[in-house]
């Protein structure tokens, strides 16, 4: 059943993602700062997030069949309640546990945290097939849309976390987001429209998790390297090093650094957030047909693997670090994030232009499935490479990432 105001629903999906992804990204940068900032060490704080992709694995193929058995709307509610849960839990964290204890029960709740994400994002992207106008280009541009909005937002709750942590502390921080994010789920249940689609055909049971269509699979796997590329340096190498280079170790140096690591990371999304959403103006593909934005696709790949690696032979020509190398740093890193967000958004219309309509929710759950598998190698990867090779093997692994991702999707070329 199509929802009777597509546009109406379209809306109502994107402003419950904005205020998911805006609590997820603050919740990020909430734990990764808070608890470097009390001595653990780049794996340790690998680890904080590793339950967080694994969850997102399993629950990409089951959120699929749920939505395809209860709906878009069912599964998009249990993200957000599972968000608030995980929240409320989290502020339980006592400062006097040991540092075991603490990474167990961080990890647990980023694990609930996991959950949650991907029930919100396969519940709203999969909306977006449905509901998105067959004519003028307009599942790219509202997919686009979609995307683009939503990582600009999580990346102010890059800057909010940070901002929240210096100024009201952790626990405090994490009791307002929970208690906002209550207020927006009784908001989108008031509001969303009946209707919302998302069941598919009775006769398809959880055994058809994995496609038929090789395009299908063959994206998921280049998908998976992308975000692999991405995440080697995003979750914990260039936020430390960047935290270890602007603090003195005086409580207003480290306060000050929160802010000014924040601040990056919430830049890189924001702007990452905007690429994405110019990528169909940019590719020119509003008319063009399936085939030449597939090879498009393609050749950006390819434009994404020499950058890490040349970040990667100026942090170990630097050695110690220099004034030069934030800057080259972070002006590298914004041109990855520009070629890696006009790769994200032409992946993610190619999934739904792929996928067939009657099972589209468990293609795009196979899809993020893949992706949070490469966000979880790269979360691994990030605190592994960086403890054992510092930068320049961190983003030298990157590297590896997004070369291992172009040679997957060269296997689509018409």
């Amino acid at each position: 059943m199509t929802a009777q105001n597509p546009l109406r629903a379209y809306a109502a999906v994107t402003a419950a993602y904005w205020a998911f992804m805006l609590t997820d990204g603050a919740l990020r940068m909430l734990v990764l700062l808070h608890f470097n900032s009390l001595g653990f060490s780049p794996v340790q704080l690998a680890w904080l997030f590793l339950l967080y992709e694994v969850a997102g694995i399993a629950t990409n193929l089951a959120a699929g069949w749920l939505a395809a058995r209860f709906g878009l709307a069912a599964t998009l509610y249990a993200g957000l309640a599972l968000q608030i849960a995980a929240l409320a839990a989290l502020a339980q964290l006592d400062p006097g546990w040991g540092i075991a204890a603490s990474v167990a029960f961080v990890m647990a709740v980023q694990g609930v945290s996991g959950v949650a994400k991907d029930l919100a994002k396969m519940s709203s992207k999969s909306a977006v097939k449905l509901l998105a106008p067959a004519e003028d280009g307009g599942l790219f541009r509202w997919v686009a849309m979609l995307t683009g909005s939503k990582n600009a937002v999580k990346g102010l709750g890059f800057l909010l976390g940070a901002a929240l942590l210096a100024t009201a502390g952790f626990h405090t921080a994490v009791w307002g987001m929970a208690g906002v994010l209550t207020l927006i789920l009784a908001a989108v249940v008031l509001f969303l429209p009946a209707g919302l689609p998302g069941r598919m055909k009775s006769s398809e049971g959880w055994s058809g998790w994995r496609s038929t269509d090789p395009r299908v699979n063959r994206l998921s796997l280049a998908r998976l390297f992308l975000f692999g590329a991405r995440d080697v340096w995003f979750v914990v190498g260039i936020p430390v090093y960047f935290q270890a280079v602007l603090s003195d170790g005086t409580p207003d140096g480290r306060r000050m650094a929160f802010f000014m690591v924040g601040a990056f990371m919430a830049l890189w999304i924001i702007a990452y957030g905007a690429v994405q959403a110019a990528a169909p103006r940019l590719l020119g593909a509003k008319v063009q047909p399936l085939e030449a934005v597939t090879v498009k696709a393609i050749r950006w790949a390819g434009y994404l693997v020499p950058i890490p690696f040349a970040l990667a032979a100026a942090a170990w020509v630097a050695g110690d670090p220099t004034a030069w190398l934030t800057t080259t740093l972070i002006a590298g890193l914004l041109i990855f994030g520009f070629v890696f967000a006009v790769n994200s958004s032409v992946h993610s219309y190619l999934i739904l232009a792929f996928g067939q309509a009657d099972r589209i929710t468990r293609d795009v759950g196979f899809y993020y499935m893949a992706n949070a598998t490469g966000r979880l190698i790269g979360t691994l990867l990030s605190g592994l490479s960086y403890q054992l090779g510092g930068l320049p093997l961190c983003l030298a692994t990157a590297g590896g990432m997004a070369a291992a991702s172009w040679l997957a999707l060269r296997r689509m070329a018409p």
